[in-house]
């Protein structure tokens, strides 16, 4: 076979192994209606929530400077490798950089150099979207014709998403408003009405209120959903982009959300130096009415 040849088959089988699954030939199981059925416990199994960027492995998300390098804050040193950060490869669709403004890069490098005052997932506030997604808890679509529930296991979060248009959200939250809608077989949903005070990961990655999440869910196998999520917010980046990832059905027998009600895990940390008698602490102050 000539080199010519052989260069258009390495073409050829590199690009299909690129191709998305949701490109490949796949039939749905469909509900009543017709539509795939995405119903059951689904977990992204990734390192998103540590750092949405490609990011190297480091010895703690809260770090201080030592003789040779990096090194764990007081507050965090004890943890040892147990509160190490694992490198992950990103999953900013094209790879690359949050597209920042200037003054919304300096608040994430503020941000990440107060992690342990600051995150809000260390107080247990609901994580918001798309964070929810890909934080290392599962969560469980219920899909009927005229609507779509999603129940995530961290902090008892939920998702009511309506499948008419509802209209401006009438106020900001933490989990938002969800409109949801068909676009072939992919379900489509768009959130609007988040709290600004939601981070993005643990590295600090944020947005404003006028920040929009367009959500796109596609069955590719039957245990198997590409995830994208096209964040569009003005006044913190300076375009639109786009983070994507594979999600995966629960397949155990058991599968099932266990309970993961986490503000009695933090009512110490929040508010342990009111105590009459206070407990032993780190020496730092946690955000107050954060």
């Amino acid at each position: 076979m000539s080199p010519k040849r052989i260069s258009v088959l390495i073409v050829a089988v590199l690009a299909l192994v690129a191709m998305p699954l949701s490109a490949q030939d796949f039939e749905p199981n469909r509900t009543p209606d017709g539509k795939p059925d995405l119903s059951g416990v689904w977990q992204a199994l990734n390192e998103a929530n540590y750092d949405l960027e490609l990011h190297m492995a480091k010895p703690a998300m809260h770090l201080r400077e030592g003789p040779y390098g990096p090194l764990p804050t007081v507050q965090v040193l004890a943890l040892g490798a147990v509160g190490a950060v694992p490198g992950g490869l990103g999953v900013i669709k094209g790879g690359g950089k949050i597209p920042y403004t200037s003054d919304a890069l300096e608040k994430k490098n503020w941000n990440q150099e107060n992690w342990v005052t600051e995150d809000p997932e260390i107080k247990c506030f609901l994580p918001g979207v798309p964070r929810a997604t890909y934080m290392p808890h599962p969560f469980q679509i219920f899909q009927t014709p005229d609507t779509v529930f999603v129940a995530y296991q961290y902090a008892g979060a939920v998702r009511h998403v309506y499948m008419e248009d509802p209209g401006l959200a009438p106020i900001d939250s933490w989990m938002g408003q969800s409109y949801g809608q068909w676009d072939g077989d992919t379900l489509v949903i768009e959130v609007t009405g988040l709290h600004p005070d939601s981070w993005l990961d643990r590295a600090g990655n944020h947005h404003s209120d006028q920040m929009k999440v367009t959500e796109r869910y596609t069955l590719v196998t039957d245990n198997h959903i590409h995830y994208e999520a096209t964040i569009e917010d003005p006044a913190t980046f300076t375009e639109a982009w786009t983070i994507e990832m594979p999600l995966y059905r629960r397949v155990e027998p058991n599968a099932q959300l266990m309970d993961f009600r986490c503000v009695e895990f933090v009512e110490e940390v929040l508010y342990g130096q009111y105590r009459r008698n206070p407990l032993d602490r780190p020496d730092y102050p946690m955000a107050e009415g954060r």
